[in-house]
Order: structure tokens, then C-alpha cells, then sequence
């Protein structure tokens, strides 16, 4: 079913760029370093948006500690 999905949805530009990158061969050091730069890319992307809806709904340490306590 996935592939299905796959093959009616028309690529993203990301999707499209990444192809045209990796048209030619690329060695096993260079697709780990690839996979890295976009790892931390992500990462760095998910991190503010965390910290912008932490400040947005003032989450604090308390709050946490308040969840945590109640497992």
C-alpha cells in the first residue's frame, strides 16, 4: 500500500534535488557524511521548533518535573 502512495505522489524539490545529487556514484564515506549533514540539518530544524513552542506556551523545568512525577 505504501508503494502505492509512493507512486502517485509526485516528488518534492528536496526529493528531486537529492536525485539529481546522486545521479553519479558516490562513495560509502560520502553518502555517511551526506547522511549526517542532513541528520544534524533536521535535528537543528526540530530543536527550534521545540524550543519556539516551549517558550510560546511557557512550558518550564516545573512543568516536566510535574509529568515525570505522575508516571
Amino acid at each position: 500500500m505504501l508503494e502505492q502512495a509512493a507512486a502517485t505522489q509526485p516528488l518534492n524539490d528536496v526529493q528531486l534535488m537529492l536525485l539529481r545529487l546522486f545521479s553519479r556514484p558516490v562513495s560509502t564515506q560520502d553518502l555517511d557524511a551526506i547522511q549526517h549533514i542532513l541528520l544534524d540539518y533536521y535535528n537543528n530544524a526540530l530543536q527550534k521548533e521545540l524550543d519556539r513552542v516551549i517558550e510560546e506556551k511557557n512550558i518550564t523545568r516545573e512543568d516536566y518535573d510535574k509529568i515525570l512525577s505522575n508516571q
